[in-house]
C-alpha cells in the first residue's frame, strides 16, 4: 500500500478520487446516495481551484482503495491557519488495516511541516468506528471549558 498526495490534474488520481467519492456516498456514513454526474465530474478541477485543499489516496497498485480530503481553514484563537479534515474513506475490503491511522499520520506530518496550528474534522455521532481511529489519532470533542460542554456541528443548507 502507497499513500500519495494528490495532483488533481494526474489522471491516475482524478480517476481514484472520483471512485472513490462515488463510492463514499453510496456508503450509509457517507449519506447513502448517488453524488450527481455532474459533481464527479466537475470535483477534481474544484478541488484544485481551491488553494488550500490537500487530498491523500491510499494505492494497492494501481487501484485506489483509500481517501482524506482536508481544506483550510483558520482558527482566530490561534490565529492561524487550520486543516479540516472533511472526507475519510476505505473501501470496505480494505478496512480494518490501519489505512485511516496513516493517511492521518500522513496528513499531520504535512500539516506540522506546513504551518498549520491543527486538525479538525466532523465525525457522525453513530459512526462508532471512525470514533474510534479519530481517538486513536489524539482527536477528542472540541471544547472551550468541558463545563460549556462540546462543540457540535451545524448546517444550513443554501443550494
Amino acid at each position: 500500500m502507497e499513500i500519495e498526495i494528490a495532483d488533481y490534474h494526474n489522471t491516475r488520481h482524478r480517476a481514484g478520487i472520483v471512485k472513490l467519492m462515488a463510492a463514499y456516498a453510496l456508503d450509509p456514513m457517507g449519506g447513502g446516495e448517488a453524488l450527481p454526474e455532474s459533481v464527479l465530474t466537475r470535483l477534481c478541477d474544484a478541488l484544485a481551484a481551491e488553494s488550500g485543499a490537500v487530498s491523500l489516496l491510499v494505492f494497492d497498485d494501481d487501484d485506489a482503495v483509500g481517501l482524506l480530503t482536508a481544506l483550510r481553514g483558520f482558527s482566530t484563537f490561534k490565529c492561524q491557519p487550520l486543516l479540516n479534515i472533511h472526507d475519510v474513506m476505505v473501501l470496505p475490503e480494505h478496512r480494518g488495516q490501519g489505512l485511516s491511522v496513516k493517511m492521518i499520520a500522513v496528513l499531520e506530518a504535512y500539516a506540522r511541516k506546513s504551518g498549520f496550528c491543527k486538525l479538525t474534522l466532523e465525525v457522525l455521532a453513530n459512526n462508532v468506528r471512525a470514533q474510534r481511529v479519530y481517538q486513536h489519532c489524539g482527536f477528542a470533542p472540541y471544547e472551550l471549558d468541558p463545563s460549556q460542554g462540546a462543540a457540535t456541528f451545524w448546517q444550513k443548507v443554501l443550494n
